[in-house]
């Protein structure tokens, strides 16, 4: 017989078994809670990671991003555009490329006094004038109307085979940079009557989808501003130029045609009202080539625009040159073309009847300036750098024109700088510029 102690030792013994089985039971419990809840977060945050958007194909990516679990990402900031969107160019073209404010690399901006020597054939002769002057930059022809004179390997160039070899680009930019003068490459863009007629598709048309020619263009097929391969395929140019070392890119002929058709069929655009303008075209593809050139590589975008369009909305709307809302694209700077020969006899101008334009190179670069002081001096205008002429225009007529040397020129120089403009580009066509300082300090009539 068990005495009292052996019976109450083993009631607690009992008691002991079914305590610790209700604690394990527990305790089970709660693992296989907290097992679910860590599996559910492991799920949700894989889900999470494969949801994650990719980069669209055509940005370049800069950088990458690394994760960790424990980190939270803010919404991305994209780069602010001064443009008013449009839902209408979105749906006509495509969005604008979208590059994390992040990654955007603003250029610091160079007061350029440069000269324009074509295909390089005149390279030292300009090296040598830049050393014993004012001149820092030269612009060489990446692209003229006719192809590109250096061996590009972009393929649209290649596939039209107007590319050859009249200068080594990474040569020329070499020689350049050991002289301490900047590189610009001027690209030809719409002005294009080869590849126009390689890909008739990408030409201005008509309604009968006829590539028209144009009176004022050399009866001439112009490619259209319009058509977003055109876009992508300059913009090509100016990254490959990049890769060389090329210091900016300078689009030219960032227009449509000045004048009639050739035949008086009329270009072909789309349906009314169902297009964007031409100007909102130009300002697209120009906002494109910033962001893909400009803010992604940080070499500057330019362009070149007819000096008219400065006072002329009426001439500034037939080539979609828009000079108030071009400004706002974003680009570095712009060209206006402001030689003197250009303007028509008799123009007048801040009261001032010019009979002669050419004849008086100070005064008519003045005054045209003067005239849109109000449209670029407004915040978040591009920099103005004026194209001046270097060049004699006896194409139009005698005693119409004078000649044109270091003193004409200089005088346009002190009408710019008499403005607050300190940069220009020198133009002649046959790249043959006088001896000189070009500083603009001279006495010139101003009356």
């Amino acid at each position: 017989m068990l005495n009292n102690n052996e019976n109450s030792t083993s009631g607690s013994d009992s008691l002991d078994v079914a305590g610790l089985k209700r604690i394990l039971t527990v305790m089970l419990s709660v693992s296989a809670i907290l097992a679910v809840v860590l599996v559910t977060l492991g799920i949700t945050k894989l889900i999470k990671y494969m949801k994650k958007p990719e980069a669209p194909a055509n940005v370049p990516i800069l950088a990458s991003a690394s994760y960790s679990e424990f980190t939270t990402t803010e919404p991305v900031v994209y780069h602010t555009e001064l443009l008013a969107s449009s839902e209408l160019a979105d749906n006509y073209w495509r969005p604008l490329p979208e590059l994390p404010e992040d990654q955007v690399i603003v250029p610091e901006h160079v007061e350029v006094k440069a000269l324009y020597i074509g295909s390089g054939s005149a390279l030292d002769k300009a090296i040598e004038l830049c050393n014993n002057s004012e001149l820092n930059a030269i612009v060489i022809d990446l692209k003229n109307e006719y192809g590109l004179p250096y061996m590009s390997q972009v393929p649209t160039a290649k596939e039209i085979g107007y590319v050859w070899d009249a200068y080594d680009l990474q040569a020329v930019v070499n020689k350049c940079h050991e002289n301490g003068i900047r590189v610009i490459g001027r690209i030809v863009s719409f002005n294009d009557r080869v590849a126009a007629k390689h890909f008739p598709e990408r030409a201005i048309r008509d309604a009968n989808n006829n590539v028209v020619k144009f009176s004022n263009e050399g009866n001439n097929p112009f490619l259209s501003p319009y058509c977003v391969e055109n876009w992508d395929y300059l913009i090509e140019i100016g990254i490959e130029a990049v890769g060389y070392g090329v210091d900016e890119i300078q689009f030219d002929y960032v227009r449509f045609p000045a004048g009639a058709t050739q035949n008086k069929v009329k270009p072909y655009y789309g349906e009314e009202n169902q297009y964007p303008s031409k100007a909102e075209a130009v300002n697209r593809f120009l906002q494109e080539a910033r962001i893909r050139i400009q803010d992604t590589y940080g070499v500057p975008v330019s362009a070149d625009i007819f000096g008219i369009v400065l006072t002329s909305p009426g001439d500034a709307a037939i080539i979609g040159q828009d000079f108030e809302t071009l400004g706002m694209t974003g680009i570095d700077s712009c060209c206006p073309m402001v030689y003197p020969s250009h303007y028509a006899l008799g123009t007048m101008l801040a009261g001032h009847t010019f009979k002669y334009p050419d004849k008086e190179p100070y005064l008519m670069v003045y005054s045209v300036l003067h005239e849109c002081q109000s449209i670029y001096k407004q915040e978040g205008f591009t920099y103005v750098r004026p194209y001046l002429q270097a060049f004699t225009a006896s194409y139009i007529g005698k005693g119409n024109y004078i000649e044109y040397g270091y003193y004409e020129i200089n005088s346009q120089i002190k009408a710019i700088k008499d403005l607050g403009i300190d940069e220009f580009i020198l133009w002649d066509p046959s790249c043959k510029y006088p001896s000189g300082t070009y500083d603009g300090d001279m006495s010139v009539e101003t009356d």
